[in-house]
């Protein structure tokens, strides 16, 4: 690896475990982990509430559903003020991210980071999936919710964050095409799919 920092940025299905994945790359290759801690930059570049960027967070259209609405987080001078848009809140998540990969070697979960940082020499992007069972499973644990619960709350979570991705990217979410390297973390269990990507990294940096 030459002296760039190194970036990896970590596409994940809800309940795959690519989060507790992308944590352990980052413990691996020393790197500093975003996931929502991006939306906490953001907030604190850009002097608006982190609330408001939480409301945003990977959902394409969530301004419009507000534009008539009153919003705490935020004074209506300033909502119209600065000519803030959807595309506004992106640009000030983008450079946010941006400024965090220049200081420093940075593990990214989602949001845009592999389109963001796409002119990184040194960035690999990956996608962790698992079986939809397992995912269904982890997500009755985490929320304590039944089966038909987390399906659906996999099935819309998906809905908005693939609209998301693929709007600001204009490539396809999940699509092996638009990363290095896919994986199905049922096929090794979380310890071992890290360890997996860990190799492809350490052998992508190489070339």
């Amino acid at each position: 690896m030459n002296n760039d920092k190194l970036i990896i940025s970590v596409g994940r299905q809800l309940g795959s475990g690519g989060r507790t994945i992308a944590k352990m790359l980052a413990e691996e290759f020393g790197c500093t982990f975003y996931d929502r801690e991006v939306l906490e930059l953001a907030a604190k570049e850009s002097g608006f509430s982190p609330e408001f960027f939480e409301k945003n967070d990977e959902r394409k259209g969530f301004l419009d559903q507000i534009f008539h609405m009153h919003v705490p987080f935020i004074s209506d001078s300033s909502f119209y003020d600065n000519g803030l848009s959807q595309e506004s809140l992106f640009r000030i998540q983008s450079d946010a991210i941006r400024k965090a990969a220049d200081e420093s070697s940075c593990v990214f979960v989602g949001r845009c980071a592999d389109y963001v940082l796409r002119d990184k020499p040194n960035m690999v992007t990956v996608f962790i999936t698992a079986d939809l069972d397992e995912r269904v499973s982890n997500i009755c644990k985490r929320r304590n919710c039944s089966a038909e619960e987390a399906r659906k709350l996999i099935s819309d979570k998906e809905s908005t964050r693939s609209s998301y991705y693929n709007y600001y990217t204009g490539k396809t979410w999940g699509d092996s095409a638009s990363y290095d390297l896919c994986v199905n973390a049922s096929r090794l269990g979380p310890e071992g799919t890290k360890e997996f990507i860990a190799d492809f990294i350490r052998r992508r940096m190489k070339r």
